[in-house]
């Protein structure tokens, strides 16, 4: 396993560097090299790891590209041979259909990776202790005269994190309109102490904020409980939650493709089970 992490923050997206190379590593002259100039305060490192995040998928490719080396995105499982310093990644492919095995060997010297973070366990207090050292944003005057900030719009609830809440309400486009979503919603997810998700059909469509989606453009989600509520079930929403402990579906259609995969399916009108589950659960 990969040893001798140094956690590092970057521009909001938790960054890992981990494993220097050894000063005294035969050929590392050469492979140190390959990234470019903006390799050299990197070159000491063999990964740089981020977790799948919105912000890290936006800023790893360009750290790759920058540093003129591949990238590997949305890992879900991680080996590493120190016999050949070659690193072997799962990763999902058409929506979870497929894996694909991909392995960076030694002539990469700095291997690019996201993580699917609800692919692995969280870390037991036992791990070895790791420093993290906040990163001051760099000032480039160029770039700056391209683009003005104009505000700063920051949504707050007091609901669980939708990336790592156990429990998961989510709705889809049967819901009509966003005061119909929350009205419906809220109440359920309020008596379950549940984070609210919604598919990219109600994102699209404005019942609930971008970053309530769940999905393969959205967020990736393996909740204890997720709950689908008018939602039909579309491929691309189950490649974000199938990794759910406990799938219970509720949809009046009964040749929903979310009942595939759902481990407790109701077919019934969500207007009139939904408010029953709450007063049934209070």
């Amino acid at each position: 396993m990969i040893a001798n992490t140094v956690v590092l923050a970057l521009l909001a997206a938790s960054v890992t560097l981990a494993t220097p190379i050894p000063a005294s590593s035969s050929g590392s002259s050469s492979r140190r090299s390959s990234g470019g100039s903006h390799a050299s305060s990197l070159q000491k490192y063999t990964h740089f790891f981020s977790a799948h995040s919105s912000a890290a998928k936006s800023i790893l490719p360009r750290v790759a590209a920058t540093l003129d080396l591949p990238a590997v995105s949305d890992i879900t499982s991680i080996s590493h041979s120190s016999s050949d310093d070659a690193t072997t990644f799962t990763r999902p492919i058409y929506a979870g259909n497929a894996i694909a095995t991909v392995r960076a060997g030694k002539d990469i010297p700095l291997k690019v990776v996201t993580v699917r973070a609800t692919s692995f366990a969280p870390l037991s207090g036992s791990g070895k202790e790791v420093s993290a050292t906040e990163v001051a944003p760099v000032e480039d005057e160029a770039a700056s005269s391209l683009t003005k900030h104009l505000e700063t719009s920051v949504s707050t609830s007091d609901r669980p994190d939708l990336g790592t809440a156990k429990k998961v309400v989510s709705g889809g486009r049967a819901l009509k309109n966003k005061e119909t979503f929350q009205k419906t919603l809220d109440p359920l997810a309020e008596v379950l102490g549940a984070a609210v998700g919604a598919s990219r059909a109600a994102v699209d469509a404005g019942y609930a904020d971008n970053s309530l989606q769940v999905g393969q453009t959205g967020k990736i989600v393996a909740p204890e409980l997720y709950v689908a509520v008018g939602i039909s079930g579309a491929i691309q929403h189950l490649a974000g939650m199938k990794d759910s402990k406990m799938i219970v579906a509720i949809n009046k259609d009964p040749d929903a493709p979310i009942f595939q995969v759902a481990d407790a399916g109701l077919v019934a009108d969500l207007y009139e089970a939904v408010p029953e589950l709450v007063e049934k659960l209070k």
